[in-house]
C-alpha cells in the first residue's frame, strides 16, 4: 500500500467531520486512513485551525534548525577549548 500525503487542510477536514457527528468510522472509510491515523490526526491538531497548524509546523522547523546550530556551536567550543589546552 503506498503512503498518501495529506494536506493540513485536509486533515483538519476530516477531523471537523468527526467533530459535527459523522461516525468516525464512516469519516476514516471515506478518507481513506486507518483508525490510528485518524486518531494520531486528532491527538496533533484537534481544535486548531489550519493557520495554528502551518504556525506549529513553522515553529517545529525552526526549532530543529536551532538545535543542529547550538550542536555545531558546542562541538567548534569543544574543539577550540581542546586546542588551547595543548601546551606548545
Amino acid at each position: 500500500m503506498r503512503k498518501k500525503r495529506f494536506t493540513v487542510e485536509q486533515m483538519i477536514g476530516v477531523l471537523n467531520q468527526a467533530q459535527v457527528g459523522v461516525p468516525v468510522a464512516e469519516v476514516i472509510r471515506k478518507a481513506g486512513i486507518s483508525e490510528q491515523t485518524f486518531y494520531r490526526w486528532k491527538a496533533r491538531y484537534a481544535g486548531l485551525e489550519v493557520d495554528e497548524v502551518r504556525k506549529m509546523a513553522q515553529l517545529q522547523e525552526e526549532n530543529l534548525k536551532l538545535k543542529q546550530l547550538v550542536a555545531e556551536q558546542t562541538l567548534d567550543k569543544t574543539m577550540l577549548q581542546d586546542v588551547l589546552s595543548k601546551k606548545w
